[in-house]
């Protein structure tokens, strides 16, 4: 009898990033000697994992709730959070575990800087990411909330190009995509004033580099296997990003959320699997899934 023998891999640079793992090891820390921990917002992108620490006593509250909370803990999470947030807590005599990352505290205090700066220029903060992301609002609060959010080109009109503009990004969107709108705000300064006018024109990748060295690593791993797994909460901006790299490199890339997602069309004639995911996505999560593959194939090799 012919035996399929199928290869599965986990890309070992895929996982956690150093914030998001940070904040989870505060959070569980924390929780071994309080009975209620509150998390302002899911701690992670990834519902399985905001489940688990559920299960452990981990409470999930809005920015609405936290209005009416006093005398408590909160924990902030790796994206980090606005002025307002640290104010209300200090209101209602709220115990903060800041557990945000510092490569988003940095470029916190980045954009504050700056904002001062250009409000005496009349110039403008431009902000690439996501509308109403955890990371972005943090961002966005440093500037009384006056940033201009851009994602595509379309939203570029929400700038004056006669003014002068500084740019950053969200820490952790696409490095492609980020050069693409520096290169089209510059296209636009230079349409409504000329070369000149890049003189007031600053862009800074702000990208973290623990995500933009991803793009080349994954490119790779997803052209060193014939079908690809790409393990991510729905609601990752950084996982949305990194499925594109690998769909772009391997057409059999598929998004799943965990293993009940798998589906056993994907495996035929397949002799190798790569099993890759998000900043937010937790190594037991991607084993799981390789388990479940290996449902697929009659024996394997390794995981």
């Amino acid at each position: 009898m012919d035996l399929k023998l199928m290869k599965i891999e986990i890309d070992k640079n895929s996982g956690y990033c150093f914030g998001v793992e940070y904040a989870i090891q505060m959070a569980e820390a924390e929780m071994m000697g309080t009975e209620t921990l509150y998390c302002l917002g899911d701690i992670v992108h990834n519902a399985m994992e905001v489940n688990r620490l559920n299960a452990k006593g981990l409470q999930v509250i809005s920015r609405d709730e936290l209005k009416d909370i006093k005398d408590a803990k909160v924990l902030i999470r790796a994206h980090g959070e606005p002025p307002e947030t640290y104010q209300i807590a200090l209101n209602n005599n709220i115990e903060l575990i800041d557990a945000s990352c510092p490569v988003v505290l940095k470029l916190q205090n980045r954009i504050k800087h700056a904002w001062d700066t250009m409000s005496e220029q009349a110039g403008q903060v431009v902000i690439y990411g996501q509308p109403g992301h955890a990371e972005v609002l943090g961002l966005q609060g440093q500037t009384q909330n006056k940033a201009i959010i851009v994602t595509t080109e379309d939203d570029l009109e929400k700038i004056d190009f006669s003014r002068p503009i500084i740019l950053f990004s969200q820490t952790t969107k696409s490095t492609r995509g980020f050069y693409a709108i520096r290169d089209k705000i510059k296209e636009r300064i230079v349409n409504h004033l000329g070369e000149d006018g890049l003189i007031d024109y600053t862009a800074n990748d702000s990208i973290c580099r623990q995500v933009s060295n991803r793009e080349p690593q994954l490119k790779i791993f997803a052209n060193q296997h014939d079908l690809i797994l790409f393990v991510s909460g729905k609601k990752s901006s950084n996982g949305k990003a990194l499925y594109q790299v690998c769909k772009g490199e391997n057409p059999r890339s598929y998004f799943i959320e965990n293993a009940d997602d798998l589906q056993p069309e994907w495996f035929e004639g397949v002799a190798s699997v790569g099993i890759c995911g998000a900043t937010s996505t937790p190594m037991w999560l991607m084993e799981e899934v390789a388990e479940g593959a290996s449902s697929f194939s009659d024996c394997f090799e390794g995981v």
